[in-house]
Order: structure tokens, then C-alpha cells, then sequence
């Protein structure tokens, strides 16, 4: 088997292992970046949207889908501006039929 450059053996494992950690470290430095551009993005842009879109009477399932958010941090979103939200409906258990061994 031939040996590619990303996975040529230099012959000293603490080489490999430091050339291994320093992708590592690569890696986690540009996911890091995107994340904290993506909650600026969030928090800047799509939030203040979504909160303008309420106010206007946009439907609710449209801007919760257009922001691509869940619906837990829509509605902390809208509680916080002072738009009405309902109450969370309230669980219900499936009715169990009897038996009739």
C-alpha cells in the first residue's frame, strides 16, 4: 500500500500525533468561527425578522420555518418582545382500550 501525503508516516508517532492535533486544532478554530458568526447572524438579523414578521401578522409556522428555529426559541423570542403567545398545550395520554381476552 502507498502511503498519500495526509497519511504518510514520518516514522516518529509523537510527529503523527502533533500533525493529527494541529488538523484538530485547524478544524475547531473555523467551526468555532462559523458558530459565533452564525449567533451574530441569529441574533442581529434573523430574530429581529422574525419578531417584525409577528408584529405584521405573518403566520407563525411560516416564520418559524423561514427561520429555521425551533419552536421553543421562537416563542422566548416573541414572550420577550411582548407579542401574546399561547400556553403550551397541555399533554394528554392516549386512552388504553380494555382488554377483551
Amino acid at each position: 500500500m502507498t502511503d498519500t501525503p495526509d497519511t504518510a508516516s514520518s516514522g516518529l508517532p509523537e510527529e503523527e500525533q502533533a500533525a493529527a492535533l494541529r488538523a484538530v486544532q485547524d478544524a475547531g478554530a473555523r467551526r468555532a468561527a462559523l458558530l459565533a458568526q452564525a449567533e451574530q447572524i441569529l441574533t442581529h438579523e434573523i430574530r429581529p425578522a422574525a419578531v417584525r414578521a409577528a408584529q405584521l401578522g405573518a403566520g407563525r409556522t411560516r416564520i418559524r420555518e423561514l427561520a429555521q428555529v425551533g419552536p421553543a426559541v421562537l416563542y422566548r423570542w416573541w414572550t420577550e418582545a411582548g407579542i401574546p403567545v399561547r400556553e403550551k398545550r397541555p399533554t394528554t395520554t392516549p386512552r388504553r382500550r380494555a382488554r377483551t381476552d
